[in-house]
């Protein structure tokens, strides 16, 4: 089937859901004018190009692997993530979505082999994320696999969002273990993380406008406890509310901040540093929000980034860099030209938490894109999701490709390599051993590998 084909099926789709409800595709619009991730397909990069120096100049791409078709039906890629040797992609829109979570077995990472799918049991729905960890309780034992479950259609009267839990200890057969569901009127779970404190597994989420839906019944953030995956219990919400520079008329979506603008506030994403101390939620304009987790029954916010008056906030992903002492976020900004604010795409924003109730920021990043705003509004030139891996930055970036930035000096990040290959459009980015994953939407499983002979 055409790559293009499957990408703009992919778009239609979203613009169809568009009409129910807001989506990943137009986070920061609630009424009826909504933006497409990509809407300008036509103009995906035709020139491969994998260009790389210092750490970068001996990787190479060794492998791009598509989905595999289901009944006809071919599905796009949306994050990924790996675990004891397995990649794992969740699927996005493209086919009506359903297309699960696939795995692939990369004992030869040149040559990733699919072989099994799951997670694709509620009717109207897509996966976009998943985390497997290996945890240890008196209820479950082996390595367990959380996933993202998001509505295509709030009307359809069959299908309902939240997560779900299985069992991927064997990566061959997945068995289900349970479900935590939301309350039908909110979309669903964007992203989410699983971290393990004192044995306990717990799964943070991200719901986008669960607040505002449910007028404040259900939270944005949810922290659970699957330490029994069949019965998932939530032990914590968080309410913007509770802080000061947050009216008690907010309306769980419109910030009327100090700044004099209104500005939209939902979680679009949730993380941990290593050890589960601290969370980290992409609270959109209202920054990255930082709690202090250390005791999962007593949660204590911290502090958060902030925005100055003239900058589009857009907290959309994290990552931490240096032991936890390094925050990284990434801010999706796709239309670039908005009154009272300035002229850019979505950059990388680099801050030093040793204090976490007073982050500092020390340096932005910006790839050659995000001051491209002749065309007007395109997804190629904001980045997307952050990953870490030493002192190298790696940034999925649409149609930009997977940037790898030098952040030795998280003062003055360098970029070192870009990876931007035919008809890119890349969702997520992950590094793994020796080799780095790719989810390219409308080409499937990409991964680049280091040349060890260098």
């Amino acid at each position: 089937m055409n790559r293009k084909f499957i990408l703009r099926s992919a778009l239609a789709g979203a613009m169809a859901f568009s009409l129910y409800t807001p989506t990943t595709f137009a986070h920061d619009m609630l009424d009826d004018v909504f933006v497409e991730k990509g809407a300008q397909e036509e103009e995906l990069n035709t020139i491969p190009v994998l260009e790389g120096e210092k750490n970068l100049e001996s990787w190479k791409e060794v492998a791009a692997v598509p989905l595999k078709e289901y009944d006809g039906v071919q599905n796009s890629t949306a994050d990924v993530y790996a675990h004891k040797g397995f990649a794992y992609l969740g699927t996005h829109i493209a086919g009506g979505g359903n297309g699960g979570v696939r795995v692939f077995d990369m004992k030869d990472p040149s040559n990733p082999v699919e072989i099994a799918k799951f997670a694709d049991d509620i009717p109207g729905t897509w996966q976009e994320k998943v985390i497997v960890k290996t945890v240890n309780t008196p209820y479950f034992k082996g390595d367990l696999a959380v996933i993202s479950v998001q509505q295509l259609d709030r009307s359809n009267a069959l299908s309902k969002g939240g997560f779900l839990l299985y069992d991927v200890s064997d990566p061959y057969n997945p068995e289900k273990l349970g479900f935590w569901e939301l309350d039908k009127r909110v979309p669903g779970t964007h992203e989410l993380y699983l971290t393990v404190k004192n044995g306990k597994p717990f799964v943070l989420t991200a719901n986008p406008y669960a607040d505002y839906y449910t007028h404040g019944e259900q939270k944005d953030f949810a922290l659970v406890d699957v330490s029994n995956p069949a019965e998932p219990k939530t032990i914590y919400e968080f309410d913007p509310r509770s802080l000061p520079e947050v009216s008690e008329d907010f309306n769980g979506y419109h910030w009327d901040s100090s700044d004099g603008k209104t500005r939209p506030v939902f979680n679009h994403s949730t993380m941990t540093d290593r050890n589960g101390n601290t969370a980290f939620l992409s609270f959109w304009d209202l920054g990255t929000i930082i709690l202090d987790i250390s005791d999962p029954y007593n949660v204590e916010y911290l502090g958060r980034t902030d925005y100055a008056p003239n900058v589009q906030g857009s907290a959309h992903s994290s990552a931490i860099a240096k032991g936890g002492t390094i925050l990284i976020e990434t801010r999706e900004v796709y239309h670039p030209t908005r009154e009272g604010y300035e002229d850019s795409y979505g950059y990388t924003r680099i801050f030093d938490i040793k204090d976490k109730t007073h982050p500092k920021l020390l340096s932005t990043f910006k790839t050659d894109l995000v001051d491209n705003i002749e065309d007007g509004i395109t997804f190629a030139n904001t980045v997307h999701d952050p990953k870490v891996h030493g002192n190298t930055l790696y940034l999925s970036h649409y149609t930009g490709g997977v940037r790898a930035v030098d952040i030795t000096d998280p003062e003055n990040p360098v970029q070192i390599g870009k990876y931007v290959p035919e008809e890119a459009f890349f969702w997520g980015v992950f590094v793994d051993r020796n080799y780095i994953l790719a989810s390219d939407m409308g080409n499937g499983l990409k991964v680049l590998l280091k040349n060890n002979g260098k």
